[in-house]
């Protein structure tokens, strides 16, 4: 702790992430099921990532998306899963201000970008099923490098914003997180400074970066759907509506569980279930995106035979 010079508050230089600890006889399960969340997780997104870089026939706007949501996804969930894996093994949950809020930073700016970059692959999909004729002209190389540029860009600079006012607060009292993360709303909890004015401008800068993402992925997938329904082959309509299907539901659970988190007024009711909501979209959809997104598509499928077939023939010439 450290005095300060206004009202005679002492200011705190660590927190306490609470995290999991309620449940002390579960450590060392939770140890292990993150544990293997984060290296199948790891494991799926570096290995999209580095089937389309190295594959030719891969080299589409859609695996373009796809390459940036992997390698997203990678350091997305590094930000947080890592930390919180030392913490069963060393049981030291304490972290400090400074790094406290520089994972906060890492974890809204992958968060906001996530958000973007989704509604970029619907649109995407969306071109490629309803107007496939418009296709080779909407989506060229120029357009999905600004789309996902944009993206990116967008997210580190609502965050950037957040994060210089962030830490410009004094914290004092008390200093432990029912999180398993440096989470914004935790955070602005603890601190004494006069925080009303950043609340209303971080409130506005979340509803722009989740809703109309959101309302346009949304927005694309029902047209999609509705494409869809027009196909005259049953095997066909069936193949192409599971796949639209499993990527609307995971789009609904990244954002449905973000919106109820962050944009859902703070109650009662929901304070004890947003520790659970939040490993949704920090944990859960980093898993299977590469399982819904990519290692379901053939040619994906395909790149992965080569690359393994010219792997075991290195081997063997070796």
């Amino acid at each position: 702790m450290e005095n300060t010079d206004r009202g005679n508050k002492t200011s705190i230089t660590e927190f306490v992430l609470l995290g999991f600890g309620n449940f002390p006889e579960l450590q060392i399960l939770f140890f292990l099921l993150f544990l293997v969340t984060y290296i199948v997780t790891m494991t799926g997104n570096i290995l999209i990532l580095s089937l389309v870089v190295a594959d030719q026939h891969l080299q589409t706007p859609m695996y373009f998306f796809l390459g940036n949501l992997s390698c997203l996804e990678a350091f997305y969930t590094s930000a947080i899963l890592p930390r919180m894996l030392a913490s069963f093994l060393t049981e030291n949950r304490t972290v400090s201000v400074r790094g406290c809020i520089v994972q906060m930073f890492f974890f809204a700016f992958l968060a906001s970008t996530e958000c973007c970059l989704l509604a970029a692959m619907s649109y995407d999909r969306y071109i490629a099923i309803c107007k496939p004729l418009y296709y080779v002209a909407l989506m060229n190389g120029r357009i999905c490098l600004h789309l996902a540029a944009g993206s990116w860009l967008t997210g580190i600079l609502a965050t950037t914003v957040t994060t210089c006012w962030m830490s410009q607060l004094i914290f004092c009292g008390q200093n432990q997180i029912d999180h398993f993360f440096c989470d914004y709303t935790a955070l602005v909890k603890l601190s004494c400074s006069d925080t009303s004015l950043m609340i209303l401008v971080t409130q506005v800068f979340t509803v722009i970066l989740i809703l109309p993402p959101f309302l346009l992925t949304l927005m694309s997938y029902m047209c999609i759907i509705a494409n869809i329904l027009g196909i005259p082959s049953i095997i066909g309509r069936q193949k192409a509506f599971s796949t639209c299907s499993s990527h609307l539901i995971v789009v609904i659970l990244y954002y449905g569980t973000i919106i109820i988190v962050y944009l859902l007024p703070d109650t009662n009711t929901l304070r004890p279930l947003n520790k659970v909501f939040s490993v949704f979209y920090t944990v859960l959809t980093p898993l299977i995106n590469p399982l819904i997104y990519s290692l379901r598509n053939k040619e994906v499928k395909e790149a992965l035979r080569k690359a393994l077939n010219k792997i075991q023939t290195v081997i063997t010439n070796c």
